[in-house]
């Protein structure tokens, strides 16, 4: 009865996450197709611009922790998920005392591959695979090996053009492990952000935004519960196409326990983030870099570097 339990638990987990996926997926082609039907009503369009960017978004992160942390912040989501098969470390029986072991201090070099697709200005899909490896003092590095799938969206629910209503932003992204084990989680990421431009160029402006990140596990002796962020922040691009980016938030964390023996403390911490990039005169990013530090209670920080590989670009 135990095993049909837990057989009607991973079938119904794997029902839920198909749904998910396909949820999002429609909601990809729904917010395309509103692009393209603004695009032909404003007759704006013309066969170049409709012809969508296509290229390889690489994105290289390394990440510090410190020990009984999980690094959420403002989400590299194959982080989330490489970071839990730590615990139980150093060879430590599951007879332990429940609660007395501590996710160990880490490392983590993290390579994100995913293949993008910018349809419209205003929307971009994505699907890709990550591969890391992580270190602590008592394993050293572990092989490089692919431990994620992504797949997800970001769109412009609304544009300001020069109007007094800021930007909508919507990103939302699924990370599901790999392989999917006993301790196998879905994190699924939603970023809501405003944009209000100050000049006609779009060249400065501020944000505001909330971004929620909630972690399924595939078995009941592990939990991670949501993460939410508000910040605010603001960017500027000089003539020369070089962008910068800050935003300055609080991250709310309900903790997570992992096998009834490790246990990650909530928290209510300071995040910031500065993004430096190199953009082309079409405002297509050619090269990226990301600086991360987060409290999560102790301070943990995230370098990421992104470099594009374009198939087309306009």
């Amino acid at each position: 009865m135990k095993l049909a339990a837990k057989a009607r638990t991973r079938i119904w987990g794997v029902v839920s996450v198909g749904l998910k996926v396909a949820l999002a997926g429609a909601l990809c082609i729904h917010f395309t197709e509103l692009a393209l039907a603004q695009d032909d009503d404003d007759g704006s369009s013309n066969g170049a611009s409709r012809t969508p960017n296509i290229y390889l978004d690489m994105r290289t992160a390394y990440a510090n922790v410190s020990a009984g942390s999980l690094p959420i912040g403002f989400g590299n989501s194959a982080l989330i998920t490489a970071l839990p098969s730590l615990a139980p470390s150093g060879g430590q029986s599951l007879s332990t005392t429940p609660g007395s072991l501590t996710l160990p201090a880490a490392q983590a070099v993290v390579v994100d591959l995913p293949m993008t697709v910018d349809v419209t200005d205003s929307v971009s899909l994505y699907a890709g695979v990550s591969a890391s490896s992580t270190s602590t003092s008592e394993t050293g590095w572990s092989p490089v090996a692919i431990t994620s799938w992504n797949i997800g969206f970001q769109a412009d629910l609304y544009q300001q053009n020069g109007g007094s209503i800021p930007t909508v932003t919507w990103q939302s992204t699924i990370t599901q492990t790999i392989p999917n084990g006993p301790l196998a989680t879905t994190t699924f990421n939603n970023t809501f952000e405003f944009g209000y431009a100050l000049n006609k160029d779009e060249t400065r402006g501020l944000l505001a935004g909330v971004q929620d990140v909630h972690v399924e596990v595939g078995s009941s002796l592990a939990a991670i519960h949501p993460s939410i962020i508000g910040y605010v922040g603001g960017y500027y691009q000089w003539p020369n196409n070089w962008k910068f980016t800050g935003r300055v938030g609080v991250q709310t964390f309900g903790g997570a326990q992992i096998l009834n023996l490790a246990h990650v403390q909530s928290f209510t911490e300071p995040v910031v983030r500065f993004d430096l990039d190199r953009m082309d005169d079409n405002d297509n990013r050619l090269f990226g870099l990301t600086a991360e530090i987060m409290w999560v209670p102790k301070p943990a920080f995230e370098l990421t570097l992104r470099t594009p590989l374009y198939f087309v670009r306009n």
